[in-house]
């Protein structure tokens, strides 16, 4: 950010305390339990280097009001924020290393319980009835699918679950790769949310994930005539240690369950469902020809 003269303060700072995404969740006192203590943290080297919020927020380049909702923990501050913060004060890395744990923060807590989840999995097994997984979305698709939901989301609630949506495509990212299986649905793949531009970009995306060696994507076709997925999506999360979860409409009433036999009948009928699917490489292929319609 640009720094700016002490007449443009008033200006900033209005402009950064209406830019939705960064406000402290009262109810999610985790979440507001960090952005407190990084606040305090702030207030304190500032105080130490014995500078007033006033000479701070000009040296930042930030308004006097953002400076005062940091260190109330009533906003969360940004990694930038955090890094000019380590520069101004001379933290020597400190301040702009607390810049991860700031970031869940803003996330929602169950998508911060989720990607925890994500994260220590070895086995990914999911089948989706009538949508694409959120760690196969692109950022476009993600945002048409949360400013569809009703009752509508605030701008500020896109914003957060659009950022931890994101944020959970770092299992990509992991060594040594998780196994990831997912199996979608013909019908989620025509359907053009958000526009033909924005399902277009996310069957391109489709593509390249597929071709990761540690990801099997397979498309259930619409025109077959048996169906193990019936009563919904199934998901299994495998962890190294042989225990696992899994989720399904059709067993326990769709809460997550951690039983050995309830896990038994999701991984049957997800087998099921992956043997009637098109393989990865004949799915591949049809991806390639819808977006050629597209």
């Amino acid at each position: 950010m640009e720094r700016v003269t002490v007449s443009d303060t008033a200006t900033v700072s209005e402009r950064e305390a209406e830019e939705p995404g960064w406000e402290v969740d009262p109810d999610d006192e985790q979440g507001a339990a960090i952005v407190a203590f990084v606040g305090r943290q702030l207030r304190a080297r500032r105080e130490a280097a014995g500078m007033r919020v006033a000479e701070f927020a000009a040296d930042m380049g930030y308004g006097e009001g953002i400076v005062y909702k940091v260190e109330s923990g009533k906003r969360i501050p940004r990694p930038e924020y955090l890094e000019k913060a380590d520069e101004v004060l001379g933290a020597g890395g400190c301040v702009a290393a607390m810049r991860d744990d700031v970031a869940e923060a803003r996330y929602p807590k169950r998508v911060r319980d989720l990607a925890r989840m994500e994260a220590r999995a070895v086995d990914v097994q999911w089948y989706g009835a009538h949508d694409i997984h959120g760690l196969l979305q692109t950022e476009g698709y993600m945002r048409a699918l949360f400013g569809m939901r009703q009752p509508a989301y605030e701008e500020a609630q896109i914003e957060g679950a659009v950022a931890g949506r994101l944020a959970r495509q770092a299992i990509f990212d992991r060594r040594p790769s998780p196994a990831l299986s997912f199996v979608l649905e013909e019908v989620a793949l025509r359907r053009p949310l958000g526009g033909r531009m924005v399902l277009c970009r996310q069957l391109e995306r489709l593509l390249e994930i597929g071709q990761l060696r540690a990801v099997s994507l397979q498309v259930m076709p619409t025109d077959r005539e048996e169906h193990a997925g019936v009563d919904g999506s199934t998901e299994m999360l495998k962890f190294r240690d042989g225990s696992a979860v899994g989720r399904s409409p059709g067993v326990a009433a769709g809460r997550p369950v951690d039983d050995p036999k309830q896990l038994r009948v999701l991984e049957l009928r997800y087998g099921m469902i992956r043997a009637q699917a098109l393989t990865p490489r004949e799915s591949l292929a049809f991806i390639e020809q819808l977006l050629g319609e597209t």
